[in-house]
């Protein structure tokens, strides 16, 4: 396999794998109804089925279309598409580590559940001895299957990473090697009080954040209903109309109007970002109030059930985890039926931010009497990434068989690439600094701080706080899930 880093003329925009999020371009023509969505239409990648593509089309809605009848609409999406490409295939068989995740590993599932996965996997003892970087993280074409690299998910586990930990505890983890099983049977170094800031502290914060982002909801209902209705109102006019019914407190009448004027703008900048205007621009929002396109419109993604459930259940195991010492992943009794009726829509927004601040004492006291120790076992994490990589180089050195040995493939190799040279904001020459690039680096890439390059180093210690923005899938940050939802 060929992972040459080199100009973009080799890349066939035809025969690369469009992952969910890809923006595109349309190559046919496509009648929906009574309207023709021309060729050269501008969208997104929002689902796949089978050899076809779902894609949400500005100003139109979801429409489908075969593979070849579809480019990426940015060269630079080609590459990434063919690196992410390459490295799931070229590394999956690397994997030491996997396991059902989500729904279906907390006893939560129904017959709609995904099947989601997530694991571990060691890059091959070449694969980290030159200038090209290696692949971090491989994530399939449906976002469905992800694994981190192996040292990135000891820094994430470190940190008390949810989505980290969770994949070292929960009943269906399975070690594919026996550096998997060294992973899971250091596991509990891991383990610190840090749970009560990653799990339960962070989820605490996100329902309030819910709870914001369920009233900009509203307000995006009645812009639109507006807009619909009198399509002669002006930007002013919404304004004005918004601030008069807004609960949220102003200084004076004019800074209500001024702050509803910003939220008004900051919809049709979101509506334009994913894809459903053709403009960024009060204009086009009027135009989509009045279109069809308004029906495909999701709810927001923060406001969908299966986010809601998930942060109680992340409150309700942190308090398990530091008043027991032990975790038990799988939602059981009292429970899992509660979790079942939020999850479901049963249960109104309202009273599960109400069950949750019911929590929050529960929590605190956990957080007091927990036995758990401050601060995860350094040392011995960094004894397991150290005899990781000997075993790696033995096996490579004795060239035993197996993807890390013998049938390791083909190291990426770092040359001069032409295709990106230019000048950066500097002025200096680019180019260079590519040169080193040399693996797949999903835009799926685990949100929430799972970055390697801000876990600890040497003196390492895991945070109180979780890093990074709103999660909005079923996994709290650190889960490679945000181009997917587990159902």
């Amino acid at each position: 396999m060929d992972l040459r880093l080199r100009g973009l003329t080799h890349l066939d925009p035809l025969a690369v794998p469009l992952p969910h999020g890809t923006e595109v371009t349309t190559r046919v023509d496509r009648v929906l109804g009574d309207r023709r969505v021309p060729q050269g239409a501008v969208g997104r990648v929002v689902a796949t089925a089978g050899a076809e593509l779902d894609v949400m089309v500005v100003g139109v809605g979801v429409v489908r279309y075969r593979r070849d009848e579809l480019v990426p609409r940015k060269a630079g999406q080609v590459r990434h598409a063919e690196r992410r490409s390459a490295a799931w295939d070229a590394l999956r068989p690397a994997v030491v580590l996997e396991a059902v995740v989500g729904s279906r590993a907390w006893g939560l599932a129904d017959e709609g559940s995904d099947t989601d996965r997530r694991g571990v996997f060691a890059l091959p003892f070449l694969w980290t001895a030159g200038l090209a970087e290696p692949p971090r993280d491989l994530v399939s074409a449906d976002g469905s299957s992800a694994y981190w690299e192996i040292e990135k998910a000891i820094r994430q586990a470190l940190r008390a990473d949810p989505n980290t930990l969770e994949l070292l505890f929960v009943p269906t983890a399975e070690a594919r090697d026996s550096i998997g099983a060294w992973l899971l049977e250091a596991r509990d170094a891991f383990v610190s009080s840090a749970i009560y800031g990653s799990f339960g502290r962070y989820a605490l914060s996100q329902l309030k954040r819910l709870s914001q982002a369920h009233r900009l909801a509203e307000h995006r209902e009645r812009v639109l209903d507006w807009l619909a209705d009198e399509p002669s109102l002006s930007l002013d006019d919404v304004a004005r109309r918004l601030a008069a019914v807004s609960p949220r407190a102003a200084p004076t009448a004019a800074d209500g109007e001024l702050q509803a004027k910003e939220y008004i703008k900051q919809l049709y900048r979101s509506l334009y970002d994913q894809g459903l205007l053709p403009a960024r621009d009060f204009a086009s929002l009027a135009g989509f109030a009045r279109g069809r396109a308004r029906t495909s419109l999701d709810p927001a993604r923060d406001l969908r059930p299966k986010n809601a459930y998930n942060l109680v259940r992340l409150i309700a195991t942190a308090i398990r985890w530091l008043r027991d010492g032990e975790v038990d992943l799988v939602a059981r009794g009292a429970l899992r039926e509660t979790l079942l009726a939020i999850k479901t829509g049963a249960w109104p927004l309202d009273r599960t931010l109400e069950l949750a601040e019911a929590m929050t004492p529960e929590l605190e006291d956990a957080r007091l009497a927990t036995k758990l120790p401050p601060r995860p076992d350094v040392p011995r994490a960094e004894a397991l990434l150290r005899r990781v990589r000997e075993e790696v180089a033995r096996r490579h050195l004795a060239a035993e068989p197996g993807p890390l040995g013998a049938g390791a493939p083909p190291a990426p190799v770092a040359v001069w690439d032409e295709g990106d040279t230019g000048r950066g904001r500097d002025g200096e020459a680019r180019g260079a600094e590519d040169v080193t690039r040399g693996g797949a680096e999903p835009d799926n890439t685990p949100q929430g701080g799972a970055d390697a390059e801000d876990a600890p180093r040497g003196g390492a210690h895991a945070d109180d706080s979780p890093r990074g923005g709103a999660t909005t899938d079923d996994a709290p940050p650190g889960g490679a899930e945000d181009r997917k939802d587990e159902g």
